[in-house]
């Protein structure tokens, strides 16, 4: 497994200072035991090195806390009255028949995330909400175990995709509420599709790609129940799915689908201890990283599929598929104890993810890229491969990410702390907040963290425990951070801490016993060679982009929707406008950067923590950079309307230098995040 971490790390590691590529060792975390607190792999799958907490283990704090409560009071907590799709008359997830004008994907895309947030959340009003959906899913199951809506896909047989998320909202509900009908349920729809004729099965586009995601749902009733016949239904699974084994290619190229299923032969592996099941997995994100991903901020560049040729920064990515990729991160940190998947994720969450909303997450857009300078509402294919008004912030932005975007962040918060297989805890996604959790022989413990991670580099953790508890605490080093330190109640200790591993904390803890981590960050100029040797500029894990003046523009949400995108016929447009968004400064400037050490070219000016809580803007970002550089004239908007396509590097230029803002990639709704380098005259 060494030889793969390697190869990813040369793949991935263009390093500071514009170096050329090498191999950064990644350590893989190696914990042996078997969880006694929480159910987790039963032989014969492979034991994993960290297991998922349950929904309601950790409550959020800091700026994570407003992004889930930002979300509420925007589309997330609202949808339920304005979608078509959620709609409550004629809901094919409401009839025992599966009959119904509306009922396919949208609700349970959408009810992942509510229902998540709502435990998380512990509000009342929308656990009663969720209740209602999942009542009705359960309560309406049929004799013969098959649930849901009886939609017929385009090759005649019965539609399995839409219950592959609705399976994941009633494994949530199960962790929030321990209800005898869930694990019954699933053991019978599971019986059913076990008999499911393999000629009819998983056939369709979606389902035939998205297969792994009932992997995921098999394994955790496996993991419950022990009942063999769900690991020979794995094994139907697998064979039925599209195959995301081959080496060169990939069963399709659509950018949602590739962020969600390239992890199913690492899933599948778990049963088959194949070496190349894994192997594939990460063969799956190398190869598109390699083409279509030499761009910052963790995705590539899909727009709706990707397409030879277009592989430059200004190509999008959908937000299902950020989404979708920050899910497939947690899982494969799990599976493999690899800390790569934990940067990966950091890398989508904190620097694309975000500025797919407008700040209050009453609106979004369908397509973000790294260098995105204008949303409007013009059709802009063939230069992305959608037709209509992909670009703009929109209430009704397709009918996939509307729904799906509600599980970025409440899954992101979920996978913060997971459980380690020798009774202990490790802090993965470092975020402000409180988890209740079992270690030990199963003792409650407490453990509060206070910081402003990613936006400083301090991290704080209070353990609070009844009485006197030895177990051990994991706190991840990221590959970036060379020289983190720890002390135990103000007193340094010493840790092997090396970066991509994790620090190893085992003592009796007492009641009110303090950690404190540090992480230092520093500039990083990163080259992207393939992709005109363009640089982007990190300071720890943010990515940084050009600060740009942003003019919103409010349009009718009625004219500006997309076309499969519908309202119920009680909402209120006014109440969810439209925006296109306008550069109101230059964005054409390449950067100005010292030969021998590009990281000395920039100036980090650290800001007051914004009074309302939302790092994720330009007015607000804590941390900016300053720089140098050049205006680059014949650098413009092309033909389609998109910033144009990167120049080579070095590029010449007569323009006078200037002072340069830049801020941290994801708060910056407007962006060039790629940028040119320029040459000396």
């Amino acid at each position: 497994m060494r030889k793969i971490f390697n190869c990813l790390a040369l793949f991935l590691a263009c390093d500071s200072n514009v170096v050329a590529q090498q191999a950064v060792p990644i350590v893989k975390a190696d914990i042996k035991g078997t969880n006694v607190n929480y159910a987790s792999n039963r032989a014969p799958l492979i034991a994993q090195q960290f297991i998922k907490l349950p929904v309601t283990a950790f409550k959020p704090a800091g700026w994570l806390y407003t992004q889930l409560q930002l979300q509420k009071k925007g589309l997330t907590g609202n949808l339920g009255e304005i979608s078509i799709w959620l709609s409550k008359t004629d809901n094919a997830w409401l009839n025992k028949s599966g009959k119904g004008k509306y009922g396919w994907e949208e609700l349970p895309y959408w009810l992942k995330g509510y229902g998540d947030m709502a435990y998380m959340l512990n509000d009342r009003t929308m656990i009663a909400q969720t209740k209602f959906w999942i009542n009705a899913v359960l309560d309406n199951q049929r004799a013969d175990g098959d649930m849901g809506p009886l939609i017929t896909n385009i090759n005649g047989n019965r539609d399995l995709w839409a219950n592959m998320p609705m399976i994941w909202c009633l494994r949530s509900y199960y962790e929030f509420s321990h209800d005898a009908r869930v694990l019954p349920a699933l053991t019978r729809y599971f019986q059913w599709m076990q008999s499911y004729p393999d000629n009819q099965f998983l056939k369709d586009y979606w389902e035939n790609s998205r297969g792994g995601d009932y992997l995921v749902s098999i394994y955790w009733l496996y993991n419950i129940t022990g009942d063999k016949f769900l690991l020979d239904l794995a094994t139907k699974v697998d064979k039925n799915t599209a195959n995301w084994r081959q080496a060169t290619n990939l069963p399709n190229w659509h950018n949602v689908n590739i962020a969600e299923c390239f992890r199913e032969p690492a899933t599948y592996y778990l049963q088959s201890h194949n070496q190349a099941d894994l192997d594939a997995t990460y063969n799956n994100f190398n190869l598109i990283r390699n083409i279509y991903g030499q761009v910052p901020g963790g995705m590539f560049g899909g727009d709706e599929n990707s397409r030879k040729g277009y592989d430059d920064p200004r190509q999008a990515v959908e937000t299902c598929g950020m989404v979708e990729q920050m899910t497939s991160d947690q899982y494969l940190l799990q599976y493999t104890g690899d800390t790569f998947w934990a940067e990966n994720c950091e890398d989508v969450a904190f620097n694309t993810f975000p500025a797919a909303f407008t700040t209050d997450y009453k609106a979004l857009r369908y397509l973000t890229a790294p260098n995105m300078v204008l949303n409007d509402s013009k059709n802009h294919s063939p230069g992305i491969d959608n037709n209509g008004p992909f670009l703009m912030m929109n209430p009704f932005s397709s009918r996939c990410c509307q729904h799906n975007h509600a599980a970025g962040w409440v899954y992101y918060a979920e996978n913060a702390w997971m459980a380690t297989s020798d009774n202990g805890l490790a802090m993965q996604l470092y975020q402000a907040g409180t988890v209740t959790a079992k270690v030990g022989k199963g003792q409650e413990v407490k453990i509060v963290t206070d910081t402003q991670y990613p936006f400083n580099d301090r991290v704080g953790f209070i353990v609070n425990t009844a009485k006197p508890l030895e177990f051990p605490i994991y706190l991840r080093v990221p590959t970036w951070c060379h020289g983190a330190t720890v002390e135990i109640n103000h007193r340094a200790v010493h840790v092997d801490a090396i970066p991509g591993g994790y620090i190893r904390l085992n003592q009796k803890w007492k009641n009110h016993d303090q950690i404190n981590i540090k992480l230092p960050m520093a500039i990083k100029v990163r080259q992207w060679a393939k992709n005109k040797n363009s640089v982007s500029v990190n300071y720890g894990p943010l990515t940084f982009s050009l600060k740009i003046g942003e003019e919103y523009e409010k349009e009718s949400s009625i004219a500006t929707a997309i076309g499969d995108s519908r309202w119920q016929a009680t909402a209120d447009p006014n109440k969810w406008p439209s925006y296109e968004i306008y550069p109101g400064t230059a964005w054409n400037y390449g950067l100005m950067l010292d030969a021998v050490d590009p990281s000395t070219s920039f100036i980090v000016i650290k800001k007051g923590w914004p009074a309302d809580g939302n790092p994720f803007t330009n007015a607000n970002a804590p941390i900016e950079l300053h720089a140098t550089g050049k205006q680059i004239a014949d650098w413009t908007l092309d033909k389609y309307g998109l910033c144009g396509v990167l120049p080579q590097s070095p590029v010449k230029t007569t323009a006078v230098a200037s002072n340069l803002t830049l801020v941290p990639m994801g708060g910056a709704r407007l962006r060039v995040s790629a940028f040119p380098v320029v040459g000396v005259n």
